[in-house]
Protein backbone atom coordinates (compact mmCIF):
# COMPACT_ATOMS: atom_id res chain seq x y z
CA UNK A 1 0.00 0.00 0.00
CA UNK A 2 1.51 3.28 -1.04
CA UNK A 3 1.89 6.12 1.49
CA UNK A 4 -1.51 7.87 2.00
CA UNK A 5 -0.12 11.07 1.04
CA UNK A 6 1.28 10.48 -2.61
CA UNK A 7 -0.35 12.15 -5.39
CA UNK A 8 -1.40 11.98 -8.59
CA UNK A 9 -1.64 14.11 -11.15
CA UNK A 10 -4.32 13.11 -13.63
CA UNK A 11 -4.34 15.27 -16.74
CA UNK A 12 -8.02 15.11 -18.65
CA UNK A 13 -8.40 16.24 -21.91
CA UNK A 14 -12.45 16.27 -21.74
CA UNK A 15 -15.05 14.46 -21.39
CA UNK A 16 -16.05 11.22 -23.92
CA UNK A 17 -13.66 8.99 -26.45
CA UNK A 18 -14.23 10.66 -29.89
CA UNK A 19 -13.34 14.18 -28.39
CA UNK A 20 -12.07 14.43 -25.42
CA UNK A 21 -10.99 12.19 -22.35
CA UNK A 22 -11.92 8.40 -22.75
CA UNK A 23 -14.43 7.97 -19.42
CA UNK A 24 -13.53 4.44 -18.81
CA UNK A 25 -10.23 5.08 -19.06
CA UNK A 26 -10.48 7.83 -16.82
CA UNK A 27 -12.55 6.64 -13.81
CA UNK A 28 -10.21 3.10 -14.28
CA UNK A 29 -7.46 5.68 -13.30
CA UNK A 30 -8.77 7.42 -10.52
CA UNK A 31 -9.88 4.30 -9.40
CA UNK A 32 -6.52 2.74 -9.58
CA UNK A 33 -5.24 5.41 -7.55
CA UNK A 34 -8.00 5.48 -4.97
CA UNK A 35 -7.09 1.51 -4.48
CA UNK A 36 -3.42 2.37 -4.35
CA UNK A 37 -3.50 4.63 -1.20
CA UNK A 38 -2.98 7.51 -2.94
CA UNK A 39 -4.75 10.45 -4.23
CA UNK A 40 -5.67 12.19 -7.41
CA UNK A 41 -5.19 15.36 -8.11
CA UNK A 42 -6.99 16.46 -11.84
CA UNK A 43 -5.67 19.08 -14.24
CA UNK A 44 -6.46 19.93 -17.68
CA UNK A 45 -6.50 22.98 -20.35
CA UNK A 46 -8.12 25.79 -20.18
CA UNK A 47 -8.59 25.74 -23.91
CA UNK A 48 -11.36 24.65 -26.73
CA UNK A 49 -11.95 21.12 -27.92
CA UNK A 50 -11.03 20.68 -31.16
CA UNK A 51 -14.36 19.87 -31.99
CA UNK A 52 -17.40 18.36 -30.48
CA UNK A 53 -18.31 14.62 -31.44
CA UNK A 54 -21.77 13.58 -31.09
CA UNK A 55 -21.68 10.32 -29.42
CA UNK A 56 -24.47 8.43 -30.48
CA UNK A 57 -23.56 9.22 -34.51
CA UNK A 58 -20.56 9.56 -34.33
CA UNK A 59 -20.80 13.06 -35.99
CA UNK A 60 -19.30 16.36 -35.28
CA UNK A 61 -21.86 19.12 -33.74
CA UNK A 62 -20.39 22.53 -34.61
CA UNK A 63 -20.64 23.23 -31.16
CA UNK A 64 -17.78 24.53 -29.39
CA UNK A 65 -17.04 23.26 -26.04
CA UNK A 66 -13.83 23.90 -23.13
CA UNK A 67 -12.03 21.33 -22.30
CA UNK A 68 -11.02 22.21 -18.49
CA UNK A 69 -15.07 22.49 -18.43
CA UNK A 70 -15.83 19.03 -19.74
CA UNK A 71 -13.14 17.43 -17.89
CA UNK A 72 -14.84 19.02 -14.83
CA UNK A 73 -17.31 16.66 -15.09
CA UNK A 74 -15.22 13.39 -14.50
CA UNK A 75 -12.98 14.85 -11.81
CA UNK A 76 -16.45 15.84 -10.35
CA UNK A 77 -15.91 19.87 -10.38
CA UNK A 78 -12.65 19.34 -8.47
CA UNK A 79 -9.84 20.45 -11.18
CA UNK A 80 -7.02 22.46 -11.63
CA UNK A 81 -6.14 24.47 -14.64
CA UNK A 82 -3.27 23.13 -16.43
CA UNK A 83 -1.30 26.04 -16.74
CA UNK A 84 -0.84 26.51 -13.09
CA UNK A 85 0.82 22.72 -12.37
CA UNK A 86 3.70 22.42 -10.57
CA UNK A 87 6.00 19.46 -10.17
CA UNK A 88 6.12 20.03 -6.53
CA UNK A 89 2.50 19.34 -6.47
CA UNK A 90 2.70 15.77 -7.24
CA UNK A 91 4.56 12.38 -6.89
CA UNK A 92 3.64 11.25 -10.32
CA UNK A 93 2.05 11.97 -13.43
CA UNK A 94 -0.54 10.14 -15.62
CA UNK A 95 -2.76 11.03 -19.16
CA UNK A 96 -5.80 8.67 -19.73
CA UNK A 97 -6.14 8.18 -23.59
CA UNK A 98 -8.91 9.15 -25.78
CA UNK A 99 -8.83 11.11 -28.68
CA UNK A 100 -8.73 14.37 -26.65
CA UNK A 101 -5.18 13.40 -26.15
CA UNK A 102 -4.41 13.48 -29.93
CA UNK A 103 -6.42 16.21 -30.84
CA UNK A 104 -6.80 18.60 -27.79
CA UNK A 105 -3.67 17.97 -25.79
CA UNK A 106 -2.24 17.72 -29.17
CA UNK A 107 -2.67 17.26 -32.67
CA UNK A 108 -1.25 14.01 -33.19
CA UNK A 109 -4.95 12.51 -35.07
CA UNK A 110 -4.62 15.15 -37.34
CA UNK A 111 -0.94 15.66 -38.37
CA UNK A 112 0.31 12.13 -37.11
CA UNK A 113 4.18 12.24 -36.86
CA UNK A 114 4.14 15.72 -37.80
CA UNK A 115 2.12 17.04 -34.81
CA UNK A 116 2.57 19.49 -31.96
CA UNK A 117 1.96 19.50 -28.55
CA UNK A 118 -0.42 22.11 -25.96
CA UNK A 119 2.51 24.03 -24.49
CA UNK A 120 1.33 23.39 -21.56
CA UNK A 121 1.56 19.95 -21.36
CA UNK A 122 5.35 20.01 -22.91
CA UNK A 123 5.74 22.39 -19.56
CA UNK A 124 4.33 19.78 -17.04
CA UNK A 125 5.78 16.74 -18.72
CA UNK A 126 9.34 18.85 -18.98
CA UNK A 127 8.78 20.12 -15.01
CA UNK A 128 8.48 16.12 -14.29
CA UNK A 129 11.18 14.83 -15.85
CA UNK A 130 13.51 17.77 -14.41
CA UNK A 131 12.46 16.78 -10.94
CA UNK A 132 12.88 13.03 -11.53
CA UNK A 133 9.17 12.09 -11.08
CA UNK A 134 7.55 9.41 -13.56
CA UNK A 135 5.42 9.87 -15.85
CA UNK A 136 2.17 7.58 -17.37
CA UNK A 137 0.29 7.51 -20.44
CA UNK A 138 -2.64 5.27 -21.63
CA UNK A 139 -4.15 4.36 -25.07
CA UNK A 140 -3.13 6.77 -27.75
CA UNK A 141 -1.55 9.08 -25.29
CA UNK A 142 1.41 7.75 -25.49
CA UNK A 143 1.86 9.74 -28.55
CA UNK A 144 2.41 12.52 -26.59
CA UNK A 145 5.39 11.48 -24.94
CA UNK A 146 6.90 9.66 -28.28
CA UNK A 147 7.04 13.43 -29.48
CA UNK A 148 7.89 15.33 -26.25
CA UNK A 149 10.64 12.38 -25.20
CA UNK A 150 11.05 10.68 -28.40
CA UNK A 151 14.63 12.55 -29.07
CA UNK A 152 15.95 10.87 -25.42
CA UNK A 153 14.32 7.14 -27.34
CA UNK A 154 11.36 6.96 -25.24
CA UNK A 155 10.41 3.23 -24.67
CA UNK A 156 6.74 3.06 -24.90
CA UNK A 157 3.73 0.94 -26.37
CA UNK A 158 0.38 1.79 -27.58
CA UNK A 159 -0.46 -1.89 -28.31
CA UNK A 160 0.04 -3.15 -31.62
CA UNK A 161 -1.04 -1.42 -34.26
CA UNK A 162 1.57 -0.81 -37.08
CA UNK A 163 0.60 2.69 -38.28
CA UNK A 164 0.75 4.14 -34.90
CA UNK A 165 3.47 2.44 -33.80
CA UNK A 166 5.62 3.42 -36.90
CA UNK A 167 4.46 7.00 -36.45
CA UNK A 168 5.89 6.67 -32.69
CA UNK A 169 8.84 5.60 -34.24
CA UNK A 170 9.14 8.19 -36.73
CA UNK A 171 9.27 10.43 -33.58
CA UNK A 172 12.32 8.87 -32.31
CA UNK A 173 10.40 5.99 -29.75
CA UNK A 174 11.07 2.91 -28.97
CA UNK A 175 7.68 1.14 -29.24
CA UNK A 176 6.98 -2.36 -27.91
CA UNK A 177 4.00 -4.43 -28.68
CA UNK A 178 1.82 -5.44 -25.67
CA UNK A 179 -1.30 -7.21 -25.13
CA UNK A 180 -4.32 -6.32 -22.86
CA UNK A 181 -3.27 -5.04 -19.55
CA UNK A 182 0.55 -5.31 -20.01
CA UNK A 183 2.86 -2.23 -19.40
CA UNK A 184 6.35 -1.07 -20.96
CA UNK A 185 8.27 0.48 -18.10
CA UNK A 186 11.07 3.03 -19.53
CA UNK A 187 13.23 2.89 -16.52
CA UNK A 188 15.53 5.52 -17.47
CA UNK A 189 12.82 8.28 -18.37
CA UNK A 190 10.27 6.79 -15.60
CA UNK A 191 7.63 6.56 -18.42
CA UNK A 192 4.85 3.76 -17.73
CA UNK A 193 2.48 3.36 -20.51
CA UNK A 194 -0.09 0.65 -21.60
CA UNK A 195 -2.43 0.48 -24.51
CA UNK A 196 -6.19 0.04 -22.90
CA UNK A 197 -8.54 0.87 -25.39
CA UNK A 198 -6.05 1.19 -28.87
CA UNK A 199 -6.56 -3.10 -28.08
CA UNK A 200 -10.13 -4.83 -29.18
CA UNK A 201 -10.97 -4.06 -24.88
CA UNK A 202 -13.18 -4.61 -22.17
CA UNK A 203 -13.63 -2.87 -19.35
CA UNK A 204 -12.07 -5.29 -17.02
CA UNK A 205 -9.16 -5.89 -19.25
CA UNK A 206 -8.73 -1.53 -19.55
CA UNK A 207 -9.05 -1.20 -15.72
CA UNK A 208 -6.21 -4.17 -15.08
CA UNK A 209 -3.82 -1.62 -17.40
CA UNK A 210 -4.60 1.33 -15.76
CA UNK A 211 -3.83 -0.43 -12.40
CA UNK A 212 -0.56 -2.04 -13.66
CA UNK A 213 0.43 1.40 -14.89
CA UNK A 214 -0.48 3.68 -11.87
CA UNK A 215 1.23 0.48 -9.63
CA UNK A 216 4.36 1.09 -11.94
CA UNK A 217 4.55 4.38 -11.13
CA UNK A 218 4.25 3.71 -7.12
CA UNK A 219 7.07 1.74 -7.50
CA UNK A 220 9.15 4.43 -9.26
CA UNK A 221 8.48 7.15 -7.02
CA UNK A 222 10.02 4.92 -4.05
Amino acid sequence: MADKSLRIGVVLSGCGVYDGAEIHEAVCTLLAIAKAGAVAVCYAPDIQQAHVVNHLTGQETGESRNVLVESARIARGKITPLSEFSAGDVDALIFPGGFGAAKNLSDFAFKGADCSVNPQVVAAVAAMRAAGKPIGALCIAPAILAKILGQQGVELTIGNDPGTATALESMGAVHRNTGHGEIVVDRGLKVVTSPCYMLDANLVQIAEGAENTVKALVDLVK
